[in-house]
């Protein structure tokens, strides 16, 4: 009878710590289910990603950025010709005001791509004023003239006297003169040249012809380009001087017989539309001397008109072959990205590990027993051992390295890996492989935790 009672107290107690067991067992299930629930975003968010990844194209990233690539190079060259225009339109072919002297034949040849027609306005009105003739083809600059001119001026002390001529090439300039005191006389190309000399009167490489002249003789220059060249007197004493100059000029002028059109600035302006594609030319001209008229001297002001369609029709073509450039860039950029990734995909195979990564399966979910299980002995061992190296440590001996983290070799062995729980490595370094990696060092297993182990 007593029998009975003890073996339902058995059969109670084994019930008990059974049920206690499947709690513990479900607790420890319900502790892993929550910390998987909570890993678990992360996983599917870097599956989420991933699979969004695989989804985009390659090629589709890179158009994606060689597009905006054009784009800005587009607006870069867009950007470029405008400044362009803006340099041609006010720059190259902008208006300009020309002082014209005495039988002055100049040619007007501009680019006809670019300007649409040459307009030329008088600026003090005289009779007889200039002439603007028009050409097919640019005239021959055969037609020869020679006038000489006779000036006596008193230049004042620190001062200057100039005459400026517009000759050709092919022309020369003969000056005698008659001075009482030394003074300078030159021949300067251009108001840059007269300008420069103004600057540094008594260097003598600034100029055409830089001459220190006292009392008579005669100077001779010789025309090598088209251009205004001005006769100047620069007097550097300190007092007035008086000076007599004759100027011979034999210059070239442009023949103007075969003009068909030709427009005396009855109107104060004349216009000369510039042919398309070959062009034409037009010659200006002026007057000769007049011994009646003080100052022979003439200003008209020229402007050119632009032809806005080769501004636009550049902008557009320059436009089209930037993108065909970029189509070109695009092709061959792809073909290199394919050679290497292919190459990078045979470098990863060939370096891929030993042992591969673990999926999860359904025969992890209950290794940690199994392990625990299997492993109950040595892990026994493990604490004896670490309770002994604690004992060790106090004590000053020699630390045994089979029982240190095999990461750092620094810190005690104190915590284990679920599932597979092995235990290799400090809480700390079990910590960072665990956020890093999330695979066992040993069997490649997934880490769902990391248990630290506690001694007493």
């Amino acid at each position: 009878m007593d029998l009975l009672p003890q073996t339902l107290s058995g059969a109670a107690a084994t019930s008990s710590s059974s049920a206690s067991q499947v709690r513990e067992e479900e607790d420890d299930h319900n502790q892993y289910q929550q910390h998987t629930d909570f890993r678990h975003p992360e996983v599917e968010t870097h599956e989420i990603g991933t699979s969004y990844g695989a989804n985009l194209s390659p090629f589709d990233e890179v158009s994606t950025i060689i597009r905006d690539d054009t784009w800005s190079c587009i607006i870069v060259l867009l950007t470029f010709w405008f400044f362009v225009s803006m340099t041609l339109i006010l720059g190259v072919y902008g208006s300009s005001s020309l002082e014209l002297g005495p039988n002055s034949s100049i040619l007007l040849q501009p680019n006809p791509i670019f300007v649409q027609s040459v307009k030329v306005e008088e600026v003090n009105i005289s009779s007889p004023g200039p002439v603007l003739y028009g050409f097919y083809n640019t005239p021959p600059l055969d037609t020869e003239t020679t006038w000489s001119e006779t000036h006596t001026v008193s230049v004042p002390a620190d001062s200057h006297q100039e005459w400026i001529y517009f000759l050709n090439g092919g022309s020369q300039i003969s000056i005698s003169y008659s001075v009482y005191s030394s003074v300078f006389l030159i021949i300067a190309q251009g108001k840059e040249g007269l300008a420069q000399w103004l600057e540094e009167p008594t260097y003598p490489n600034t100029t055409l012809s830089w001459n220190l002249i006292q009392g008579s003789g005669m100077i001779e220059q010789d025309i090598s380009k088209s251009s205004s060249y001005y006769v100047s007197v620069g007097n550097l004493n300190t007092e007035d001087v008086e000076v007599q100059l004759n100027f011979t000029m034999n210059a070239l002028l442009y023949n103007t017989s075969a003009a068909y059109y030709k427009c005396s600035f009855k109107d104060a302006s004349c216009s000369l539309k510039i042919l398309f594609p070959n062009g034409n030319a037009a010659v200006l001209t002026s007057p000769g001397p007049e011994q009646d008229i003080p100052n022979a001297n003439q200003y008209v002001k020229l402007s050119y008109g632009p032809r806005w369609a080769s501004y636009i029709v550049g902008i557009g073509g320059m436009t089209v072959l930037m993108l065909v450039a970029f189509n070109f860039l695009n092709k061959f950029r792809c073909t290199n990205e394919d050679g290497i990734r292919a190459q990078q995909e045979d470098f990863r195979s060939e370096r891929a590990p030993l042992l591969s990564y673990k999926d999860e399966d359904q025969s992890s979910w209950g290794s940690l027993y199994d392990s625990a299980s299997n492993d109950e002995g040595d892990l026994e061992d493990f604490l004896a051992a670490g309770s002994l190296e604690g004992k060790s440590v106090r004590d000053g001996e020699s630390n045994n390295t089979r029982r240190l983290c095999a990461i750092c070799f620094d810190a005690p062995r104190d915590c284990f890996f679920l599932p597979c729980g092995h235990c290799v490595a400090c809480f700390d370094c079990a910590t960072r492989i665990a956020e890093a990696a999330a695979t066992c060092p040993i069997c490649r297993r997934n880490i769902k935790k990391v248990r630290k182990i506690f001694t007493v």
